[in-house]
């Protein structure tokens, strides 16, 4: 039987968190239904009011948090006592207001990563309920993170372990050293635990992620130390996915070789599907687009015109244009065969058998 997993003030009968993949792709029905099944369920805050009814091509500030109060009210309306977060990208221009955004609108938990989320006790200051979980690939980014908290008083709940070889998305390592083969994350988990342990005596619970696609994956990341994982890419081919159908086929099509490492105008190595990355470049630069939105704090297509608009390439991606929009996924997503759902995922990892109704009830089986 596998253990549950307590972050904070919360408990989720299954220690799975779903990682949050934007723009859009993990809304409030994907979130809604992860916590509904007994895990964790994230809402990717990055760009949320793109394709919303608030945005109006011009407002993007003022979209992304009314956007996010909706997608956080429909995580709720699926599952009303689970577990919703958000997760938060530090390199995002409106980082403050959507952490902000995230509690005001009921978030239980925040997960921050794409660098250093070193002021979020401070602006999570009037919402002391809501769970703080910072994303970090080093021990020495967790102690770095830990010693600027301490000025407020305040451990993580939870700290999540990203393998920058496996995961998706943006990545906290240098290109040079992805894929070395020196990165060892199971090391990463037990000195990051270790260190809370050893210098505040405090055990704090330290989710593994990248990677983690089946049982065998989970169970293999319990023995090695981890309390709990956290997976994305498994769930973009399911029917309560918030990504277009054309985006999902696009994991079901994709090869081991389709899936590389680019680099984000924010600075940070990416994974994705790399076949149309010259395609996501060129139209930008045919039409000669500008940056639109401005939303991320450092840019180089904004100050350059270097690379291409990344916000909208991953929205564009996000409502099935897989031609010119950007797909990110994890290492294994080519093992996608077909549409499922979040309930039988959850039942293959944990070896239950769900309610469909409450989806929360679960019996092990004989």
């Amino acid at each position: 039987m596998t253990p549950t997993l307590t972050i904070g003030r919360y408990t989720v009968p299954f220690p799975l968190i779903q990682g949050g993949m934007g723009v859009r792709i993990s809304g409030g029905n994907l979130a809604g239904h992860v916590a509904r099944c007994g895990g964790i369920g994230l809402i990717a805050t990055a760009g949320i009011g793109l394709n919303s009814p608030h945005y109006d091509g011009s407002n993007f500030f003022t979209s992304d948090p009314l956007a996010l109060a909706d997608e956080i009210r429909k995580a709720y309306a699926i599952a009303p006592d689970g577990v919703v977060g958000t997760n938060c990208m530090v390199a995002v221009t409106n980082y403050d207001e959507m952490v902000r955004a995230s509690c005001a609108a009921g978030a239980k938990i925040i997960v921050s990563g794409a660098g250093l989320p070193l002021n979020l006790p401070e602006l999570t200051a009037d919402w002391p309920e809501v769970a703080l979980v910072p994303i970090v690939s080093s021990v020495k980014a967790a102690e770095l993170i830990v010693r600027k908290w301490q000025r407020y008083g305040r451990l993580p709940d939870a700290v999540v372990v990203e393998d920058p070889d496996t995961a998706g998305g943006h990545l906290g390592e240098k290109m040079e050293n992805i894929g070395s083969g020196a990165y060892d994350q199971y090391a990463t988990v037990r000195g990051v635990k270790q260190y809370l342990r050893d210098v505040f005596q405090a055990e704090v619970p330290v989710i593994a992620a990248g990677g983690i696609w089946d049982r065998e994956d989970l169970l293999y990341a319990l023995a090695q130390g981890a309390d709990g994982v956290q997976m994305a890419s498994r769930f973009v081919c399911t029917e309560e996915c918030d990504a277009d159908d054309a985006f999902k086929q696009a994991y079901l099509d994709c090869g081991k070789e389709d899936i590389g490492l680019v680099m984000s105008p924010a600075g940070l190595p990416g994974r994705a599907l790399i076949g149309n990355i010259e395609a996501v470049r060129e139209r930008d630069i045919n039409l000669d687009v500008h940056c639109p939105s401005g939303c991320l704090k450092k840019c180089t297509y904004k100050s350059g015109q270097e690379r291409f608009c990344i916000v909208h390439a991953l929205d564009r991606a996000q409502r099935g244009d897989v031609e010119t929009g950007l797909v990110f996924c994890g290492t294994n997503a080519w093992r996608a065969d077909r549409i499922t759902t979040v309930r039988e995922i959850f039942e293959e990892l944990f070896q239950v058998s769900l309610d469909p109704v409450s989806a929360r009830t679960s019996e092990l089986h004989a």
